[in-house]
């Protein structure tokens, strides 16, 4: 029974890998014969990096079994940092593609730097309290990039907070301007770019999923006090679930952020936080391949609907409640399950 649970994992995990190259390459050849419209086109890149934190939420609110209602702060810090690093390394790094994986990856470092310390005292608590404490979260980080001036020049990095003290010398570059946010931003991002980030989030979501550490983590998520009795170590494998989410959510901002010539703090409020669990309740919890197609649809959706004006966001709330209703009716649950494949063989076997 148990190489038969792992043999269905892995032919999902290969599922989910699949869909998501046919997709590319679909979407690839639609762009290159100028299939897609300008709009889609521009869409690419942040469906990318919502699919991105879409998975790495579900690491936390469904393998782990915790509430995070600030995730889009991680985000932020990757965006910030990463756009940071990238116009910083503008003279000593030419390549465009290269700069963009080093702003990722200063993203990716930064965010898991944050979610660690953010995580010690944070992860002791359980249920409405630590949504409450991670919402605080979100709203102190997008506080103190509202507050935050950062310049270069050819002294180096200039920090201060609350007002421009920067003090840069001529040449110099202001690159964070507190509440004006970051302007001036390379568009460096790519779908290309986009897709590897998807799949190697993917690669390792699963490979922790289906690690002796993942089944800690699931041990913890279905009860704690049993995992605890038999010395699974709860904080270590809190932390590493948070830290791991954390910095995947940190290289999506950083992809996001460089897509646009200006980014704010605003951008990663509470409703972009709100919207990426909306993604990961949808798609279902624990379910990887649920969230990338839920992040995906109801990216577009809202501009599939721009054509009816006020009415969009009405529509757009409708088919969302319409969805969530469906997908957790037991009825059209069984409905569907008659479609699996391999349920004919189970019912002839028996």
């Amino acid at each position: 029974m148990k190489s038969i649970r792992l043999n269905k994992t892995t032919r999902k995990n290969y599922l989910t890998y699949g869909l998501v190259i046919v997709a590319y390459v679909i979407l690839q050849l639609m762009s290159s014969s100028g299939a897609t419209t300008s709009t889609l086109q521009g869409m690419l890149v942040p469906i990318c990096a919502y699919v991105v934190m879409a998975i790495s939420l579900n690491l936390t609110v469904g393998i782990l079994g915790e509430l995070s209602l600030g995730h889009a702060g991680f985000m932020s810090v990757g965006a910030f940092t990463g756009v940071t690093a990238a116009i910083a390394a503008g003279n000593a790094i030419p390549s465009a593609a290269i700069r963009l994986i080093v702003g990722m990856v200063v993203g990716a470092l930064f965010a898991a730097v944050i979610g660690f310390l953010i995580g010690i005292p944070v992860l002791r608590l359980r249920g409405d309290y630590l949504a409450i404490v991670t919402l605080a979260f979100g709203e102190i980080i997008k506080g103190i990039f509202n507050n935050l001036f950062v310049g270069i020049d050819s002294r180096g990095l200039h920090i201060s907070l609350l007002s421009d003290k920067t003090n840069l010398a001529e040449g110099g570059k202001l690159i964070i301007g507190g509440p004006m946010g970051i302007g001036s931003i390379p568009k460096i991002s790519t779908f290309t770019g986009g897709a590897i980030l998807i799949m190697i989030t993917l690669i390792i979501v699963f490979h922790l999923v289906n690690s002796r550490a993942g089944r800690a983590i699931m041990a913890v998520r279905d009860n704690r006090i049993a995992a605890e009795s038999i010395g699974i170590n709860i904080t270590k494998y809190k932390l590493m679930a948070f830290t791991v989410s954390a910095a995947l959510a940190g290289a999506a901002g950083s992809l996001f952020a460089m897509n646009y010539t200006t980014i704010v703090a605003n951008k990663f409020d509470f409703n972009t936080s709100i919207l990426i669990l909306v993604f990961v309740v949808l798609g279902g919890l624990g379910n990887m391949l649920g969230s990338i197609i839920a992040a995906a649809a109801l990216t577009i959706l809202p501009e599939a609907l721009r054509q009816f004006s006020d009415y969009r966001m009405l529509v757009y709330a409708i088919v969302l409640i319409l969805v969530m209703l469906a997908t957790n009716n037991d009825t059209f649950k069984a409905f569907l399950a008659k479609f699996k494949p391999g349920k004919k063989k189970k019912e002839e076997v028996s």
